[in-house]
């Protein structure tokens, strides 16, 4: 039944039944053989090994066994033990071509493991890094080669490289509790929190009393709450408290980069959400020093910029995250509105014209357009100089509160289109008194203004 189940490729069941068989013949040096063979088949090299062992003792001159043993054991990397598996072939066998040329392979993998460790302990990591290449492709379930090349790669500074090595380390050692570490502090340090977490929860599954497991679990648990936790505020829009917690992380974890740098570039867009604008450059600034190369700093200190109506300095942050990042739509966009809002500043600016920030709402719009309505009304002024001057001022206050006001022509005004300008308005002709007539032309004629 196990050799049918096993031509079938139906492993699982294969494997059942011959260990049935193992345990009602347990001297049958075949039975063992053909139970490794199904181990081989479900990749699991270590478990073959014991059953190709008991069958060489049940019967030594069982050399097809013993050649699978020898061919296990050259790509876990143990050539002493491979080597005598392969001369006791030729011994008895003197003409078998595959013992031959795996016993060369065997005496070569041997040679190259020798040059790699001088390489590395004479601090040539790149050279020993090269004979490894060579070591590993030779003995690809070796643990010892994958984690010496991801010592070397960490002293080289790629981290990324290491983690692809200790990652097939950990299931090539029964007990590989100092490659889960390892593995979860290289994702900790590149700022990968949850892979650190499950990288050190398989350590201490291993072991839960492991001290140096424990105590890096408990700081990359409580850290990766904190991150967690800020970006939920963030999508909560409670940017405030996420402020907070981003300052929580920075206190948490002082001596990884990466930390400070991603809560100083969340905090800048909070404060650029919640419009404290001179803060939010000033932190975005920060942020920029500590990377030069990231978009998302530089378009939070554009729209900081914007808040504070410096258009150029947008304009000039919009186009350096354009270089670094040509089809993001997003800068694209905010490039275009930052280039609109200069231009119209070069024209009229209602909130200039009205003395409010771009972050006032109704109520403080209406209370500055009444103070400069009364301030600026053409029968203040005597002469007809200073009563052309009120005029235009009077004209430019109102259109500021027509546009301010109606929550449509703000968001076009925002967006850098004048709601107002000629130029705007679709079907042609002018519009220069909001309110479709001009109420000081014709002589002396005069009213009374409601303020209302």
């Amino acid at each position: 039944m196990g050799r049918k189940l096993l031509a079938a490729g139906q492993l699982a069941e294969a494997l059942s039944h011959y260990h049935s068989a193992v345990e009602g013949d347990s001297k049958n040096y075949l039975t063992y053989y053909k139970r490794a063979a199904v181990f081989l088949a479900m990749g699991k090299s270590k478990s073959a090994l014991p059953d190709l062992s008991q069958a060489i003792q049940l019967k030594p001159d069982f050399l097809a066994a013993r050649l699978q043993r020898a061919n296990i054991l050259l790509k876990q990397g143990s050539t002493q033990e491979a080597r005598e598996d392969f001369q006791a072939v030729l011994k008895r066998s003197p003409n078998h071509e595959e013992a031959h040329d795996q016993l060369r392979k065997a005496e070569e993998l041997e040679l190259l493991q020798e040059e790699a460790h001088e390489a590395h302990h004479r601090g040539d990591y790149s050279t020993t890094v090269q004979v490894l290449e060579k070591v590993i492709e030779l003995s690809p379930w070796d643990p010892e080669s994958r984690e010496l090349r991801a010592e070397c790669y960490i002293r080289l500074g790629d981290p990324r490289k290491a983690i692809m090595d200790l990652t097939p380390a950990t299931r090539l050692r029964a007990d590989n509790r100092a490659a889960f570490l390892k593995l979860s502090q290289l994702h900790y340090s590149l700022g990968d929190h949850h892979d650190s977490l499950n990288q050190v929860r398989e350590c201490l599954k291993l072991d839960q009393d492991d001290k140096e497991c424990f105590a890096h679990y408990k700081q990359a648990k409580k850290l990766s709450k904190q991150l967690d936790s800020a970006e939920e505020l963030i999508s909560e829009q409670r940017y405030q408290e996420a402020t907070e917690k981003y300052e929580s992380v920075m206190r948490t974890e002082p001596n990884v980069a990466f930390y400070t740098n991603k809560a100083k570039e969340r905090i800048c867009f909070c404060l650029v959400k919640m419009k404290s604008a001179e803060e939010a450059v000033d932190i975005c600034s920060e942020a920029h020093q500590r990377e030069p190369q990231n978009i998302h700093i530089l378009r939070d200190r554009a729209e900081a910029y914007i808040l504070l109506q410096e258009y150029e300095k947008a304009v000039e942050d919009y186009q350096e995250a354009r270089e670094f990042d040509q089809d993001n739509q997003e800068i694209r966009e905010g490039l275009d509105r930052a280039q609109k809002l200069l231009k119209q500043s070069h024209k009229r600016d209602y909130y200039k014209i009205l003395g409010v920030s771009r972050s006032a709402n109704k109520q403080e719009i209406i209370k500055a357009y009444r103070k400069l309505a009364q301030q600026w009304h053409p029968d203040n002024f005597q002469s007809e100089a200073d009563k052309k001057e009120a005029e235009k001022k009077f004209i430019d206050i109102a259109s500021a509160k027509e546009v301010l006001t109606d929550p449509e022509m703000r968001q076009k005004f925002d967006s850098g289109e004048d709601p107002l300008d000629p130029e705007n308005q679709q079907g042609g002709g002018g519009r220069e008194w909001p309110f479709g007539f001009n109420p000081f032309e014709g002589g002396n004629f005069h009213f009374k203004f409601h303020y209302n």
